[in-house]
C-alpha cells in the first residue's frame, strides 16, 4: 500500500502525539528551535577570514525573519588545540563577532564561556577562528546562549509578558522537566519560537518542531 506525503505526515504526527512529545496544540504552546554551534561575524573579521571584499553566501533562511545560514564554514580552536571544524556562519553581518557553542563544546576547546544573552559579550571567553584566508583571535565573544523565547508583540500580549521578562517552561515527553528563568525577547521582527542548544535538546529528548509550554503562574 502506498501513502501520499500528506498521509505520511498525518501518521507521523499521530505517532509523536501518542509519545507525548508536546505536539498537540494549546494556548500556551511554543515551538522549539535547536541551535547548533555557530558564528556571527562583523565585516572586518569576515574579510580577515575570507579576503577583502568577500560577501557571505546565504543558502537557507532561518525561522527568525531576516536571519539565514550561510554556506561558509569555519574552524574553532581553543587552548586545548583540539579544533572543532565546519562551524556554520550565520548572517547577516553584525557589529561585533560572536561565537555560540554548547557547554559540551567548551570542554573540547577548553574555554569557559559564560551563559549570556546573544549580543552580551563583554568579558566573555576568547576563542580563535580559522578561515581559508586568515585567522581571527577573539579576546571576547564566545558564549553559551541562554534559553530564550522569541515572540512578536501580539504574542507578548497573549502570554502576558514583555521584553526582558523571564518565564517558566514545561517540557513534556519521556524526560519531562521544567526550565526556569527563560528570557523573553519581544520584537515586531520576531516569530514565536524558543531557542535552546543541543545540550538542552539532547538532555530532554526533544528536537526542532517539538512544543513546550509556558507555565502560567
Amino acid at each position: 500500500m502506498e501513502y501520499s506525503s500528506e498521509k505520511i505526515a498525518e501518521l507521523v504526527k499521530k505517532v509523536l502525539s501518542d509519545m507525548d512529545f508536546g505536539v498537540n496544540s494549546s494556548d500556551s504552546d511554543v515551538p522549539v528551535g535547536v541551535s547548533n554551534r555557530h558564528i556571527h561575524l562583523n565585516k572586518a573579521d569576515m574579510e580577515t577570514l575570507f579576503g577583502v571584499g568577500y560577501e557571505l553566501t546565504p543558502f537557507k533562511d532561518l525561522s527568525q525573519p531576516g536571519q539565514y545560514a550561510c554556506k561558509e564554514l569555519l574552524t574553532l580552536v581553543g587552548p586545548s588545540l583540539r579544533p572543532i571544524e565546519n562551524v556554520r556562519v550565520l548572517g547577516p553581518l553584525r557589529s561585533k563577532s560572536q561565537v555560540e557553542i554548547s557547554a559540551t563544546d567548551s570542554y573540547v576547546l577548553k574555554v569557559k564561556p559564560p551563559v549570556r544573552e546573544s549580543g552580551n559579550i563583554a568579558g566573555s571567553a576568547g576563542v580563535t577562528i580559522v578561515g581559508p584566508k586568515g585567522v581571527v583571535v577573539l579576546k571576547e565573544g564566545c558564549i553559551v546562549a541562554n534559553r530564550h523565547i522569541h515572540m512578536s508583540p501580539s504574542d507578548g500580549v497573549k502570554f502576558g509578558v514583555k521584553d526582558g521578562d523571564t518565564v517558566t517552561v514545561d517540557v513534556k515527553g519521556k524526560r519531562r522537566t521544567r526550565w526556569y528563568d527563560v528570557q523573553v525577547r519581544v520584537s515586531p521582527d520576531f516569530r514565536l519560537e524558543m531557542h535552546i542548544d543541543t545540550d538542552d535538546a539532547n538532555a530532554v529528548g526533544i528536537g526542532n518542531g517539538c512544543k513546550v509550554q509556558i507555565v502560567k503562574e
